[in-house]
């Protein structure tokens, strides 16, 4: 054979490996485009797992205030799992009423199925996940008497006075101070006041604020903490986009950290575009897809500077009354709860979360007989169908949204039995006494004590103050 025919071959070989390889690019892209939706048919979770990668870009991408050019951000779901089994009918079957089958229907589960593999990898500090923290958590719980595990489930509005004694007496799991407790102190006069509360408790405290930025500021409205208060989201959004939220975030954290706070009750992941809503100014006061992506991004930012983040207002507060002055009925389909409010949740979720705020909206679509903070089956939801495993905290138990409804010596009873794990309150004195009662007496289980505990002590292993 010469060596004409021999390069003849071998030409004839080129072009047939160069076709084999368009054939098959051909296929794939084929492939593809039958397995996933077109990117403007994108809505809701599926977007979310569709740019499920944008993660890696978030720290170098400026995104654009109007969401034009933005993309959906979330991650695969919180990975916090508890010891807890799904609730069940008793026989293996959900009892679900709104899903009969058991399956988790129009709530995704993360990507692909996943029930939660976020792991921490990217954030300072163990995750919540790592097994060293479930084990040193436990070994805690075992050690711990039952007025210990009690005040560990509670989370008080900071006193004016005996703050310390306040803190030994009742074994409190935390403070959460508001604007009273900065206005006439210096920022070296709140670290002071409280590391000396740390100081008093063998477990660490939850040192706690509300600093959304805008209309909510309990720290950067005064002078002697920050030349201006934070901006409100919507302020902030319009002007700078998604990079300037995360700055924003990681601003806050600093600051709080560096006051000895390591909470924040921030983000508002509420869904509101009418300005005639109540929680308007306080949301960032877009669509539901993007209020997702600004959740993301809040949730993203505060584990990075391994603040404790805190979703708020479960399971969304829509167009609804103040709780603060009274009860609220919320008479919105489910539907549009699955279409609309869940999607900001189930982002912040899936990046990680530390806790889920719940509301006292009256949900009639969920449970028309109680707030959603006392009922059940809210929680139910939040744990089986948004796959949250963190530590659910109450609104306000001082609220009028709930008060009313109930007494003072009930309500933080009812908030243990419809799944809550830490109770946000001002009457510790009435309440913490009366949830030891229930425990004594058999209402409450220990068990259902020891599970919320467990979830609290976690997570502040990994916030680092354990």
């Amino acid at each position: 054979m010469d060596r004409t025919t021999i390069l003849i071959l071998e030409l004839g070989l080129f072009l047939l490996l160069i076709l084999f390889c368009t054939i098959f690019a051909m296929l794939c892209k084929y492939r593809l485009a039958q397995s996933l939706p077109t990117l403007s048919s994108m809505t809701g979770s599926t977007a979310s797992v569709f740019f499920a990668g944008a993660k890696n870009l978030r720290a170098s991408l400026d995104f654009s205030p109007l969401g034009e050019a933005s993309l959906p951000e979330s991650v695969p779901a919180s990975g916090n799992p508890d010891t807890e089994k799904p609730a069940t009918n008793g026989e293996g079957s959900s009892s679900d009423p709104l899903n009969p089958d058991g399956t988790s229907g129009s709530y995704p589960s993360g990507p692909s199925g996943s029930s939660g593999s976020w792991d921490g990898a990217d954030f300072p500090g163990p995750s919540v996940s790592d097994p060293q923290v479930n084990r040193r958590a436990l070994e805690l719980l075992n050690s711990m008497s039952l007025e210990e595990k009690v005040g560990q489930m509670f989370i008080v509005r900071f006193p004016t006075d005996r703050m310390v004694e306040t803190v030994e007496q009742y074994h409190l799991g935390g403070y959460i101070l508001f604007a009273r407790d900065f206005k006439d102190r210096s920022p070296e006069q709140v670290l002071t006041m409280l590391n000396a509360c740390q100081d008093a408790s063998p477990i660490p405290l939850f040192m706690a604020v509300d600093e959304e930025g805008g209309n909510v500021n309990r720290v950067s409205r005064y002078s002697q903490f920050r030349s201006a208060p934070f901006p409100s989201p919507q302020e902030l959004y319009l002007k700078s986009g998604l990079s300037g939220v995360r700055q924003d975030s990681l601003e806050k954290s600093a600051l709080l950290k560096d006051l000895g706070l390591n909470v924040n009750f921030a983000p508002v992941a509420d869904v509101s575009t009418s300005s005639d809503d109540f929680i308007y100014q306080r949301t960032l006061g877009q669509s539901a897809s993007l209020t997702a992506e600004y959740v993301d991004t809040v949730v993203y930012a505060m584990k990075e500077a391994r603040m404790g983040s805190v979703l708020k207002h479960f399971p969304g507060y829509g167009n609804n009354a103040d709780t603060h002055t009274g009860i609220a009925y919320d008479n919105r389909s489910y539907e549009s709860f699955t279409s609309s409010d869940f999607l900001p949740f189930e982002a912040g979720i899936q990046a990680g979360a530390d806790m889920v705020l719940v509301s006292h909206n009256i949900v009639s679509s969920m449970d028309g007989n109680a707030p959603a903070s006392l009922s059940p089956r809210v929680h139910e939801i939040l744990r089986q169908h948004l796959n949250f495993s963190g530590v659910i905290v109450t609104d306000d138990l001082s609220m009028e949204g709930v008060r009313q409804f109930t007494s003072d010596t009930q309500v933080a009873v009812r908030a243990v039995l419809a799944g809550n794990d830490l109770l946000c309150c001002t009457d510790y004195g009435v309440q913490i006494p009366a949830v030891l009662s229930a425990v004594q007496d058999g209402t409450i289980s220990e068990d259902r004590i020891d599970e919320s505990v467990l979830r609290i002590l976690r997570l502040k292993i990994s916030l680092g103050l354990l």
